[in-house]
């Protein structure tokens, strides 16, 4: 038996698997090495708790939670080396799956709770703490019986960005040798380059292109804007995702920028002063950005509602089969006839969780004032929606590493308000009712992406689903904590929105919590439904499915703004002709390309979330506190500008050419040869 330094992922980890083949992990299920031990789980619970508090603040400060779970991999490989017995490697995936809870947990939470202080209806800190806790129960079970699924049956089907990069590292902190400096050294890169153009004024984030006349024309005469995040992450993102992925990412962007966009611009121009619903303004005067918040982005929210169901319909099968498996195992007395890396929790504990978290949940609502009918349908649409975006949010993470947190949880607004009113619920408490819903199907959703990422990790692995699904309530229950503590908190220093008069108190933008508060305060006011754009978005989600193209990311690519998706069609490309240049080399010289761009993917994505978390945390410290460091950082922040950078023109082409050095250090790193073998 190989000795765990010398152990490789098998061949077979990322590729589809032939009739009969079977995948047999990097830990075998006949091993039993040690996994949720005080160790693994006691740092998986410090870091889940490090990481809510400082995801929560930026968050609402700027609208983008931390990655967790990559940077977590990484400390806890430099954990594995302080302990005289070495942590294992399913110990480091035990510390990585509750750690990485905390980002999930905290974009549930922070997307729709602080509506309710902008709102002026002021939760309880129970209830805020209790929201995150149920919405994070439900996330888990809803997905333990679609596991086997998304991670066994579909196997080499799925890209799974994120699982990839965070086994990488684990696997390459395991070995050691040049793969482990090979991924240090981009992870070290894209570090540095994600810090500085995310924090800094340095170069341009954002390639606009409209220094240029005809650039600039296009967008300004037909509302059609070229956009691209030029950031390591996102290109690490699309190498791993692979060419069609992408290319069917940016099919829906450029449907929804390209097509939708310009085509709203020209009818609205004929349409003088009249404003069209949902919009605020007359579309003559609107950007092409406003045209896509306004209209095009709730057809992407019809099409990934439309691609979800889809989803579920494909994964009947596989569910009730693991129904029936559970049912064996129920009769003959226990579930551990079952190998080791293929054991759940017993389907009888997944019951009594769902029927403890539905009791729990029934009683929250029945506390609102409301009266018995409402409460059980406001419970009714909670585990519907939760039940019902556990696919989708498994399948978004499985595909493109992009949860659509926001546009499922508008979507849970809109219907639970209707059908709210008509059941007589109005006014402040329909508003909190609602918000409530969608505070617990939000954070259900979100957890349930981010599990799946870590079932997946486990899975190539060898670790045992039941322990790490064990775990994970325990890094939902501290993370819900801290989470809704850490709002409240922030609710008596901050104000949430916008600023209020009279108010001397500082402002956390919250942006998504912003845009849900209008949500529920325009559906509880009987606003009408554009269901017209959200029928668009479901048809062509529907044609999607007969063309036999993966509709949720091409649904994605149409709900996510347009800079997000094409760096990731570079990463896609650079993968796609590495692949080729493998397959002329043959033999071991092309498993090494394909390893090698592998890890130099997996160090751009691991470098880009500490960069963008090293920013976020240097953002905590007060900029008048005595402290040093958070003088100095707000200092740079404030000062640190190249000559260059109001200089559109220049600053964008720095950043394309540095971006293009990005490219060039991934193709030359993945075709560097191997050293000559040594003589004895």
């Amino acid at each position: 038996m190989d000795s765990p330094a010398t152990r490789s992922l098998p061949e077979n980890a990322y590729k589809e698997l032939a009739p009969g083949e079977v995948y047999e992990p990097m830990v075998p299920a006949s091993e039993r090495p040690p996994e949720a031990t005080w160790r693994s789980v006691g740092w998986g619970l410090f870091f889940c708790v490090l990481f809510t508090v400082a995801s929560a603040y930026s968050g609402l400060k700027v609208g983008q939670v931390m990655e967790a779970a990559i940077p977590i991999s990484i400390l806890a490989i430099g954990l594995a080396r302080v302990y005289a017995r070495r942590s294992s490697l399913l110990e480091n995936v035990i510390i990585t799956g509750v750690g990485g809870v905390s980002g999930s947990l905290v974009a549930g939470a922070i997307f729709t709770l602080p509506a309710l202080y902008i709102l002026k209806l002021d939760p309880h800190p129970l209830q805020t703490v209790f929201i995150c806790l149920a919405g994070g129960c439900m996330g888990v079970l809803f997905l333990i019986p679609l596991r086997r699924y998304f991670v066994r049956e579909t196997h080499g089907q799925l890209p799974y960005p994120e699982a990839t990069a965070i086994t990488e590292v684990l696997v390459t902190g395991e070995k050691g040798g040049e793969q482990a400096r090979l991924l240090l050294q981009a992870t070290g890169i894209a570090a540095v380059y994600d810090f500085f153009v995310t924090t800094f004024q340095v170069w341009r984030e954002f390639v606009y292109l409209q220094f240029l006349e005809p650039v600039k024309a296009l967008a300004e005469k037909a509302r059609v804007v070229v956009g691209f995040d030029a950031i390591a992450f996102i290109l690490g993102l699309g190498y791993v995702m692979g060419l069609r992925s992408s290319m069917i990412l940016c099919a829906g962007g450029f449907l929804a920028n390209f097509v939708l966009v310009p085509l709203l611009w020209m009818v609205g121009q004929h349409l003088g002063d009249a404003v069209v619903y949902p919009g605020r303004v007359p579309i003559a005067e609107m950007s092409a950005q406003q045209i896509f918040r306004s209209y095009v982005r709730f057809m992407g929210v019809g099409a990934i509602a439309t691609a979800g169901i889809f989803g579920i319909l494909k994964s009947l099968k596989v569910v009730i089969g693991s129904l029936a498996i559970a049912k064996k195992a129920f009769q003959a007395g226990g579930h551990h006839s079952q190998e080791r890396t293929d054991r759940d929790l017993p389907m009888v504990t997944i019951l009594i969780g769902v029927l403890l978290s539905a009791l729990g949940a029934g009683l929250f609502f029945g506390s609102l004032g409301s009266s018995l009918v409402v409460t059980l349908v406001g419970l009714a649409l909670t585990l519907v929606f939760s039940f019902f975006f556990a696919s989708v949010a498994a399948n978004a993470i499985a595909t493109t590493a992009r949860n659509p947190v926001s546009g499922m949880t508008m979507l849970t607004i809109i219907v639970s308000s209707v059908v709210l009113l008509n059941f007589g619920l109005s006014g402040t408490t329909g508003m909190f009712f609602v918000m409530a819903i969608a505070g617990m199907v939000c954070t259900a959703l979100s957890v349930s992406g981010q599990m799946i990422t870590d079932l997946k990790t486990g899975y190539w692995l060898g670790s045992t689903p039941e322990a790490q699904e064990k775990v994970k309530f325990l890094g939902i229950l501290v993370s819900a904590v801290a989470a809704g503590l850490t709002i409240v908190m922030l609710a008596s220093a901050f104000q949430f929105g916008e600023a209020a008069p009279g108010d001397p108190r500082p402002v956390l933008a919250s942006p998504q919590a912003s845009l849900m508060k209008a949500l529920v305060e325009s559906f509880m006011s009987r606003e009408p439904i554009a269901y017209a754009l959200f029928g668009t978005g479901a048809v062509i989600a529907v044609i999607m499915e007969m063309l036999g193209v993966p509709a949720l990311i091409f649904a994605l690519g149409m709900y996510l703004p347009l800079e997000l998706n094409t760096p990731a069609l570079v990463g896609g490309f650079l993968a796609h002709r590495l692949q080729k240049r493998s397959e002329r080399a043959g033999n071991a010289a092309g498993a090494r390309i394909r390893e090698r761009g592998v890890v130099i993917a997996s160090g751009l994505m691991a470098g880009g979330a500490l960069g963008g978390v090293f920013g976020a945390a240097l953002r905590l410290l007060p900029p008048q506190s005595d402290a040093w460091l958070g003088g100095l950082v707000w200092y740079a922040e404030d000062r640190i500008k190249t000559p260059f950078y109001d200089n559109v023109g220049i600053a964008e082409t720095v950043s394309i050419v540095l971006f293009l050095a990005l490219c060039a250090y991934v193709w030359r790193g993945a075709l560097k040869p191997a050293p000559p073998a040594t003589e004895a």
